[in-house]
């Protein structure tokens, strides 16, 4: 007998319908947010997702890494789709510096395929390990001097919508798909296919400056914006005073690399370093050790390396996002460059008075968004990455809710904004306080997803609360 019949008869004995399928669940890399689904789809072609979309009626939910926190990537009872296995590369044009990717695959995989060639990504975020389609549609960020958001660097995309069709988007064709889509968390459609730009690969050298806060945005705008050789930059704000920084710069040299690898190895033993973020997130003893002795040695000598390598950190250099009782998350606040040092003061007051325990603070510069509906960055910004500790009982939830919505309150009074891969704490109006174009983004849904089929936690929390304002 068919499995399929099989399984007919033995639904039918439970008093189902034939059509049913066994429920999965579908859940984040910090393990906070399980989701039951009606049923995971893995597809390898266009022609697979259009199918399903023209055959499933209820809710559609899209998932690539899975390094959102906060239920992103799936919504109740929906038809999920999980894009890692739609991973080729469809094109690459050297000459032109241009490549064509489905959205299943990883950045490091593309490094791979253009390292060869000497060509790098142009913009790609710091970890290696996240998939394209979720880069996109968390219009992601990095290290890159003199850029913006990922979208800067996106050509075109096609993408299927709810009720199957294919359409081709960019900047100048479809523009308000194509601006809709990147940084729309999987709500207006399917990302299908991406063509990116490239850059040059090359040696670069690191440089590092220690500094007090209040000296950065100098330093930044004088020395690091101008400098046509800075490729990659970022500074340390180290808790828990949140007064000193070190800038870390890595820029174009004529000098041999020091470390010879083109790429960083996968499948790495970093034991050491998750002991080392262990021993560091377990105290301000640790973060002192971190300051004063393991990061100066670290940085004792400036070495050269090349770029791709350098762009491909692997994120199980990390400790495991979840634990016994425990998790590692993320939060990013974005604020515009002159208001870098007020934001910062609030920071430090809201982190020290709930005692959070942070273990790095990330600021990194972005330009001003080309045009997309839910823009974080709105003006030229300085983005402020929070890698923290927390527990996960009900009651420290709770205490990351209060404290996440006060550092909220305090971007957006000064006219900026929060990310939104992490966990959803924020208020509705909180939400449209940060993202004030979100009613056109909700306005292009409405008229290309009538039926609000693609969901996930994230739409669930703002869209429905949208609508019944």
């Amino acid at each position: 007998m068919p499995s399929r019949r099989r399984l007919a008869l033995a639904l039918a004995a439970l008093g189902l319908p034939a059509t049913a399928h066994p429920r999965a669940v579908v859940n984040d890399a910090t393990l906070l947010n399980p989701v039951d689904v009606d049923r995971i789809l893995v597809p390898r072609t266009v022609d697979e997702i259009v199918a399903a979309l023209r055959t499933h009626a209820g809710p559609v939910s899209i998932g690539g890494a899975r390094y959102s926190m906060g239920g992103q990537i799936a919504a109740d009872r929906s038809l999920h789709l999980d894009m890692r296995g739609f991973d080729r590369v469809l094109h690459l044009n050297p000459a032109e510096r241009r490549i064509t990717v489905q959205p299943g695959i990883t950045w490091r995989r593309i490094q791979a395929v253009i390292d060869p060639h000497d060509l790098a990504l142009q913009v790609m975020q710091s970890y290696a390990d996240f998939t394209v389609g979720g880069s996109l549609g968390v219009n992601a960020h990095g290290r890159y001097v003199g850029q913006g958001p990922l979208v800067s660097s996106v050509e075109a995309i096609r993408l299927i919508l709810a009720d199957g069709t294919l359409v081709a988007a960019s900047p100048t064709r479809n523009s308000d798909l194509f601006y809709g889509a990147i940084g729309g968390y999987g709500g207006i459609g399917v990302i299908v296919e991406a063509t990116l730009r490239l850059a040059d690969n090359g040696p670069l050298e690191r440089r590092t400056h220690v500094m007090p806060l209040s000296s950065y945005r100098r330093f930044f705008e004088t020395r690091i914006g101008p400098d046509a050789d800075a490729v990659m930059h970022n500074a340390t704000l180290y808790p828990d005073d949140y007064t000193l920084v070190r800038a870390v710069t890595f820029s174009r040299t004529g000098r041999a690399v020091t470390l010879p690898n083109r790429l960083t190895a996968t499948g790495g033993d970093y034991r050491i370093e998750r002991r080392l973020q262990e021993v560091i997130s377990a105290s301000h003893c640790g973060k002192e050790l971190r300051r004063r002795i393991l990061e100066p040695l670290l940085y004792s000598t400036d070495s050269v390396e090349w770029r791709n390598h350098q762009a491909g950190l692997d994120i199980h250099s990390l400790a495991p996002l979840a634990g016994a009782g425990t998790a590692y998350a993320l939060q990013e606040y974005f604020v515009p460059v002159a208001a870098m040092e007020r934001f910062a003061q609030q920071l430090r007051a809201i982190l020290r008075r709930h005692e959070v325990n942070v273990i790095n603070v990330s600021i990194r510069h972005a330009r001003k968004d080309p045009g997309t509906l839910l823009a974080w960055a709105r003006t030229d910004v300085f983005a402020f990455v929070l890698y923290y500790r927390q527990q996960t009982a009900p009651r420290d939830r709770e205490a990351v809710r209060a404290w996440t919505r006060e550092l909220v309150d305090a971007a957006t009074a000064q006219g900026g904004s929060f990310y939104l891969p992490y966990q959803i704490h924020a208020t509705v109006a909180q939400f449209h306080a940060a993202y004030p174009d979100a009613g056109r983004f909700f306005a292009l849904k409405r008229r290309v997803d009538p039926h609000n089929r693609f969901r996930n936690k994230l739409w669930d929390a703002y869209h429905v609360a949208d609508g019944e304002r």
